[in-house]
Parts: C-alpha cells; sequence; structure tokens
C-alpha cells in the first residue's frame, strides 16, 4: 500500500467524525485492528485517501477509520474505482484459483484425448506461455504434462487388460498409437507382460515366506526382479492371502529352504534398519510414484522428513497430497522407507501396516536397535501356501 501522507488531515467535519464513528462501531474493523488473517477472503477494505484496498490481515500502516470502506468481494471495491494493494495483495488468491482451475482443465483435456496433446495446444488453452504453463503444472501436479499422461495411461492399462478381449484391445482402449510404447510402460508399471497380467499374473513364480519379527508376523515375497514384497500384520494367514489378492494366478511357492537366508536378511533388516539391504527390489508403480520412493530411500535412517519438505526436494512444493498418495502405494515395508515420513508438526500420520509400527520403527531407528545376532532363528517354519 502507498504511505499515508506525513501531516494527516484533520478530522474537521461531523461527517468524518460520523464516518469514524461508524467504523469504528464495525466488527469488520476490529479485525483490520488486530490484523486477522483468518478474516482474509470473508471481506476487503478500502481507503479513500489512497485508492488501493486490502486484505484484513495486511501489515501496512493503519489508516484513520473515517477513511476506509468495506467490502464483500473484490469486484465491488475496483468497480468503486479502488486497485488492489501491493503489499498484501489481494488478487493473488483469485489469480491462484484461476491458475488451479487452468491446471485441472489441462488435466481433463489429457485424461479424455485420443493421444498425448502437444504442450504448446494445453498452454494455449490455459492462456499462459509454454514454459509458464510447463512450471506451473509440474508445481501443482508433480509431474510435467508428459509424465502425467504417461501416469495416466499407466492406470488405463490395468483396466484395459482386465476389460477387454485382447492385448491389442487393450492398446488403442489405454490410448497408445504404437504396441512398442504400451508394452514399454506396462512392463514397468506391472513387473510382468501385459498378457501375464490380464491372467492374473499365470505362470509368474513369486516365492514368499512369513517370519516372526519384533513387529509381528513378516512376510517376504521375491519375483524374478527381486523382493516385490515386504508386509507386517497380526495375521500370518491375512498376510498370505493378501499377496495371493495381488496374483491370483502367480504360483506362490513357499517352505523353500534356499529362500530362507533371504528372508533371514530382511528380518535382520527391518529389526535394525542401519544394517542395509543388499538384495534386488522389484519396484512397481508409476513414475511420480518411483521418483517419490527413491526420494525416501535417500532419507537416512533415524532421522524423519515431512510430507511437505519432501515434495519440496522433489521440487513439487504444492503436490503434497500426490506425495502423500505414493508413500500410502508402497508395498515393501522399511526397504521403501515410508515410515519416516511425518507431519508438518512432527506428529504421526497413517501408516499401512499400522501407526503404532510406524512410531515402533522411528523409535528404534532414533535409538539405534542392536543388531540381530542370528536372524535365522526368527524366520518361520511355517511358510503359507
Amino acid at each position: 500500500m502507498n504511505p499515508m501522507p506525513t501531516q494527516p488531515r484533520r478530522v474537521t467535519t461531523a461527517t468524518a467524525t460520523a464516518q469514524a464513528a461508524t467504523t469504528e462501531a464495525d466488527p469488520h474493523w476490529q479485525r483490520v485492528v488486530a490484523r486477522d488473517a483468518s478474516a482474509d477472503g470473508a471481506f476487503w477494505y478500502a481507503v479513500s485517501t489512497t485508492g488501493i484496498y486490502c486484505r484484513p490481515s495486511c501489515g501496512a500502516r493503519l489508516a484513520r477509520p473515517e477513511h476506509v470502506r468495506f467490502y464483500v468481494s473484490r469486484e465491488a471495491a475496483e468497480r468503486d474505482g479502488f486497485r488492489p494493494c501491493k503489499r498484501c495483495r489481494p488478487d493473488a488468491q483469485a489469480r491462484s484459483q484461476e491458475q488451479a482451475e487452468a491446471i485441472v482443465r489441462a488435466c481433463r483435456h489429457i485424461e479424455q484425448a485420443e493421444s498425448t496433446p502437444a504442450l504448446e495446444v494445453l498452454a494455449h488453452e490455459a492462456g499462459m506461455s509454454r514454459f509458464h504453463f510447463h512450471r506451473l503444472f509440474k508445481a501443482m501436479v508433480g509431474l510435467t504434462p508428459r509424465a502425467y499422461a504417461q501416469a495416466w495411461r499407466s492406470g488405463r492399462v490395468r483396466a484395459a487388460l482386465q476389460d477387454e478381449d485382447s492385448v491389442l484391445a487393450a492398446v488403442y482402449a489405454a490410448g497408445y498409437a504404437s504396441t512398442g510404447r504400451f508394452y514399454a510402460d506396462s512392463d514397468a508399471v506391472l513387473g510382468m507382460t501385459p498378457t501375464r497380467f490380464r491372467q492374473g499374473g499365470a505362470d509368474t513364480q513369486i516365492r514368499f515366506a512369513i517370519a516372526a519379527s519384533v513387529l509381528g508376523a513378516l512376510l517376504v515375497a521375491q519375483s524374478a526382479r527381486g523382493i516385490c514384497a515386504i508386509a507386517l500384520g497380526d495375521d500370518p494367514d491375512r498376510l498370505a492371502r493378501d499377496l495371493q489378492d495381488r496374483f491370483p494366478q502367480a504360483v506362490l511357492v513357499g517352505d523353500d529352504a534356499d529362500f530362507a537366508h533371504t528372508v533371514a536378511q530382511v528380518v535382520g533388516f527391518v529389526e535394525t534398519p542401519a544394517l542395509g539391504l543388499d538384495l534386488p527390489l522389484d519396484i512397481r508403480g508409476t513414475a511420480f510414484q518411483q521418483r517419490v520412493w527413491q526420494a525416501l530411500r535417500e532419507v537416512p535412517a533415524g532421522e524423519t522428513v515431512s510430507y511437505t519438505a519432501l515434495a519440496q526436494r522433489l521440487g513439487v512444493p504444492r503436490a503434497v497430497r500426490a506425495v502423500a498418495s505414493a508413500c500410502a502405494a508402497n508395498t515393501l515395508a522399511v526397504a521403501v522407507p515410508c515410515h519416516r515420513v511425518v507431519r508438518q508438526d512432527g506428529s504421526l500420520s497413517g501408516y499401512r501396516w499400522g501407526v503404532e509400527r510406524k512410531r515402533a520403527l522411528i523409535e528404534r531407528e532414533a535409538a539405534g536397535a542392536a543388531v540381530v545376532t542370528d536372524p535365522l532363528d526368527a524366520v518361520d517354519a511355517k511358510a503359507g501356501t
């Protein structure tokens, strides 16, 4: 807001005195005096001597009450000739809302298009330059427009493979122009060929075992690519059923003596994360999920990070909810340490395997839990079938 005159005009008329009294009696004025941020958006106030309107929380020098008017909308203040304050920027929220709506429209366009729209087309529809649109889209969504289109098609890959009569039909139903791109994306997301996914993982062998740990029952599963599941729970049979639900037609192999050493390594790692886990991982997810999971693996044991800070590290500060969703989609407990992500105030939020386990993991890491001397002893002889 422009500075007030160094020598304010004296109130000498009855009209000005009455106006000041009216303003001071208005509940809005008390919120302006208190610079109440919770009132922002509920009303605006304008100053007749400067021609400027402000948010209630504006930190500029307080105007004399006889010069103040209150408005229920920005538009009403602007119709009366007032312009927005450059300090509190009362019009910024409206611009932000307009930008958010433009990005939402761009997302809907991408989702409904048969092929990925060109960046120039999306930017033109949003009324922005290519550079500004690309930067704003990534900041709000967490992905570039192209990556968002790929992630959206990846989701359609799963649906199409389940709904269509053939893989070729699924290619076009998922919005792909060629089978090559389809197979490349589906392999990264599904962890297997599209045909096998349609068959529920048929002919895919997954070895698994259930062991006892300090955090309860621990299921470890391994595909040909690496460890594909680490799950914690109270009911061993439930853990086995959940794995079977993920791959209903896969060949689940239990009671494998050769697998016991691998399971022992995972048990030792879960109980003492500082040991590390030198095993290949079969991590399946969208491009954005993979970015989040990789960032999680870079958080040292004994430390925590907030969802907001993690989004900032990824360069997508506005994608906090998307980051939280990626954490929730993780199926590799501790190996992808989503338990190290907390709320902004340090409190614990939801955890796929229970908040109390999350608390225990954080406390054990912070305290530097003792190394397990013989983790093979923890392996449960009863592996599910």
